[in-house]
């Protein structure tokens, strides 16, 4: 799949219920989300109906299938992106691609924005995609998350052009 066949777009509730359902195999079962119901109920993070809206984007394929999500968290002079690939999606080389689209469209939310993310230091087939789409890792350092103390790298967008061939 190319950077253009995918689709970014509003997340609708249903979006967000299906991406609560996703389950990963092992070691990336610890990305999964809590269930939908604790979410909505919590109001955490694509729970809360304001969040969802002004940070999350629902990723499509040609056919309208809903394949992955991004978050867009703006921080000062920077965007930060969160993403994730549905189960069966994963592993089959989209990661790049999937890179340079979300790329496209945080360029496109946040002109002049540094674009970063973040990737725990264990996960090499995703830092690998990500240097394939013009990330370089710039820091790295350990944060507590959900499921305890992580190595993390710091992933900066470093392409002069964005990925459709404009400054």
């Amino acid at each position: 799949m190319r950077w253009t066949d995918f689709r970014i777009g509003p997340m609708t509730e249903a979006d967000a219920e299906e991406i609560c359902s996703w389950r990963y195999p092992a070691p990336y079962d610890r990305y999964r989300w809590p269930a939908w119901e604790e979410m909505r109920s919590q109001g955490k993070e694509f729970g809360d109906p304001d969040i969802r809206q002004r940070q999350y984007a629902s990723v499509r394929d040609k056919e309208q299938a809903l394949v992955g999500y991004a978050q867009f968290f703006p921080m000062t002079g920077v965007v930060r992106l969160g993403l994730g690939l549905r189960p069966d999606c994963c592993g089959i080389g989209w990661g790049a691609e999937l890179m340079r689209a979300l790329v496209a469209e945080a360029s496109a939310r946040y002109p002049g924005a540094e674009i970063d993310l973040e990737v725990e230091s264990w996960n090499k087939r995703a830092i690998r995609a990500y240097e394939k789409a013009g990330f370089v890792i710039t820091d790295s350092y350990t944060r507590r998350a959900t499921h305890g103390c992580v190595h993390i790298c710091c992933m900066v967008y470093q392409q002069k052009d964005r990925p459709d061939g404009r400054s």
